[in-house]
């Protein structure tokens, strides 16, 4: 059984991503924790000023918080009536980065699936959110779905690399349905340096035999810009990149504003840990 962490704010694009999960692992057994983080400020109310007792305002936002995940969990059951899923609510107060690597590490958690927020997904993952932080800072795999984004079949993934890594292939693994045809590996090339350098693929050809590979070849400070006329131009439906220094993901939330507006990419983006063995 898969263990899922559902991060959610109540909002609309939390909610959309909760569903996208539901459609994403519907022939998985999967076990989703639906986490809601409360902040300090959550305790600056107009409802809460005459509540003396900060253990008394922290069990009123506790229970009022878990009441609105439990009748998430009932709409889910509704809709999608999946006799593969389990659910559990889960409340927390501190800070968000540190819950969502304790709920990982206390369950066992195998992927991190949330929304993004904003005027348009990926462009909003870049100028900044939690979902950056989680992206960037959880040892575990994060899926980020942009805002209004509709679950499709993933009939194109695209792993964005610049060089050999090495990762825990088991998530990818079984949201390609083991189908690793439907990989392409982009091998990133720095048209700075003239590097005619390609990816050497052992690591890539053991766990998905069947992935194709394609060069992309683009000058070092083009990189993101690159990748986003890659993905608009072959239909991609799912982004996945390796969280390692000098990636491609860390060079993504560099911030340079012209650049960032212009990645509009849209699409899911999966980031996973790279392996520290």
């Amino acid at each position: 059984m898969k263990n899922i962490l559902l991060p959610t704010d109540f909002s609309k694009d939390s909610l959309n991503a909760i569903h996208f999960a539901m459609d994403l692992l519907k022939k998985e057994s999967c076990k989703f924790y639906i986490l809601n983080v409360q902040k300090a400020s959550s305790f600056i109310s107009d409802d809460l000023i005459v509540v003396n007792s900060s253990a008394t305002i922290y069990r009123t936002l506790v229970v009022a918080a878990k009441k609105s995940i439990e009748n998430i969990i009932d709409d889910i059951k509704s809709k999608f009536n999946n006799e593969r899923h389990q659910f559990r609510a889960i409340v927390d107060y501190d800070n968000f980065i540190d819950s969502i690597n304790q709920v990982c590490n206390r369950y066992h958690i195998d992927l991190i699936i949330m929304g993004t927020k904003g005027a348009s997904g990926i462009e909003k993952v870049i100028l900044g959110s939690n979902t950056v932080s989680v992206l960037k800072r959880c040892n575990t795999p994060a899926l980020a779905i942009p805002k209004g984004s509709r679950y499709t079949n993933l009939d194109t993934v695209v792993l964005a690399i610049k060089k050999q890594t090495v990762f825990n292939a088991k998530v990818l693994k079984y949201l390609l349905r083991g189908d690793s045809s439907k990989l392409k590996v982009l091998d990133i090339i720095d048209a700075d340096n003239n590097s005619t350098e390609t990816l050497r693929d052992d690591f890539v050809k053991e766990h998905f035999p069947e992935a194709q590979h394609e060069l992309l070849q683009v000058r070092n400070s083009k990189v993101y810009k690159g990748v986003h006329n890659y993905i608009k131009n072959n239909n991609v439906d799912l982004l996945v990149m390796v969280n390692e220094q000098h990636s491609f993901l860390e060079r993504l939330f560099i911030n340079r504003p012209a650049e960032t507006i212009a990645f509009k990419a849209d699409v899911p983006i999966l980031v996973i840990p790279q392996d520290k063995v």
